[in-house]
C-alpha cells in the first residue's frame, strides 16, 4: 500500500492509493471543492478553516502529490489549480461496481413491480409484513385494550 510519512504523505503508493488517501480526508475535500470555483492562492483557500497555514499547506502537498491540483509559484504567491484528470482513473476504478449497482437496483425495481402493495423492501423477503421501522429498530404496536361490551 505505502507508507505513510510524518507529514501525512504516502510513500512509495501506487496512484490510484494515493488517490483515494488524499480524497479520504474532509478538509482535503473541502479544498478541492473550493478549487471548483477556480484557481486560488493558498491563503485565499486556507481562510476558512480554523487551522494554520502550514497545517493546509501539508493538506495542498497531499493533493498535489495525488496529482489533484497544480501550483504555480510567482514570487511569494503560490497559486493552486484543480486537476480533475486524476479523478478519471477514480471514475474507471468504480465503474466495474456502478455496473453492479445499476443491475440490483433494476432487480430491485422489477422485483417491486410484481408486489405493488410493499412500501419496505425488507418485506419481500419472508412475505411476512414487518412492523413500521422507526430508528434502526422495529417498532412495537400499543396492547390491544379488550372491547368493553
Amino acid at each position: 500500500m505505502g507508507e505513510l510519512a510524518r507529514d501525512g504523505r504516502l510513500r512509495r503508493a501506487d496512484p490510484l492509493t494515493r488517490l483515494f488517501h488524499a480524497l479520504a480526508d474532509p478538509t482535503r475535500r473541502r479544498l478541492l471543492n473550493q478549487l471548483t470555483l477556480g484557481s486560488s492562492k493558498v491563503t485565499d483557500l486556507a481562510r476558512p478553516f480554523r487551522m494554520s497555514l502550514p497545517a493546509v499547506s501539508k493538506h495542498l502537498r497531499i493533493l498535489e502529490d495525488a496529482g489533484l491540483v497544480s501550483r504555480t509559484v510567482d514570487g511569494r504567491v503560490h497559486r493552486l489549480t484543480l486537476t480533475g484528470e486524476p479523478l478519471r482513473q477514480v471514475e474507471t476504478w468504480l465503474d466495474p461496481f456502478r455496473a453492479y449497482w445499476e443491475s440490483t437496483l433494476a432487480a430491485l425495481r422489477a422485483d417491486l413491480s410484481r408486489h405493488p402493495g410493499v412500501a419496505d423492501p425488507r418485506d419481500l423477503g419472508s412475505g411476512a409484513r414487518r412492523e413500521p421501522r422507526t430508528k434502526g429498530r422495529t417498532a412495537r404496536r400499543p396492547p390491544q385494550r379488550p372491547a368493553h361490551g
